[in-house]
């Protein structure tokens, strides 16, 4: 997304905020597709990778609309769900980013008054929520993702002035 200087601080924030749920998202579907490998090596591996992606979809409550994938979703829902139910173990140290940009994502649609997804109540029932932990702040939210994102070779943060440099701030 490119910066707009034009548009409300709102709006900016939004936008920065999607990209970090995004950028969850993606980090899910790497461990979601390392977890399919292992869990079923003999499938094709662009089986894997559409069911990846719908395990990935669902969690997130963003179904892909292009019929090919509404018609494997169809037609491997049981999967798909063996698979969910199993993701609050076998991804156990995602359940704080997940429900982070889960939250994240919710008051980002309430702000642009879009329907609710559901996504929500899908972690919650399938024990990936982490119910107690407490709603983050848009600047811990993004420390949070920037971390996720490095750790994952997302992303490359950015560097500060070296220490020996003089900042350019007087």
């Amino acid at each position: 997304m490119e910066y707009d200087d034009t548009a409300p601080p709102s709006s900016r924030l939004i936008g920065a905020l999607r990209e970090a749920v995004t950028l969850v998202q993606m980090v899910l579907y790497k461990e979601v597709r390392a977890m399919v490998e292992h869990h079923h090596p003999d499938m094709a591996a662009t089986r894997r990778a559409m069911l990846a992606g719908a395990i990935t979809n669902e969690v997130f409550g963003t179904p892909n609309p292009d019929p090919r994938y509404m018609e494997f979703g169809r037609e491997n829902q049981a999967l798909i769900e063996q698979e969910l139910l199993g993701l609050a173990d076998n991804l156990s140290h995602l359940r704080a980013p997940l429900t982070d940009a889960l939250r994240i994502q919710a008051l980002c649609d309430n702000q642009e008054n879009r329907p609710q997804s559901g996504a929500l109540v899908t972690a919650d029932t399938i024990g990936l929520l982490e119910t107690e932990r407490e709603v983050p702040l848009p600047s811990s939210f993004m420390t949070m993702v920037r971390a996720l994102g490095e750790e994952h070779q997302l992303i490359v943060a950015p560097k500060g002035a070296p220490p020996d440099e003089p900042s350019s701030v007087h």
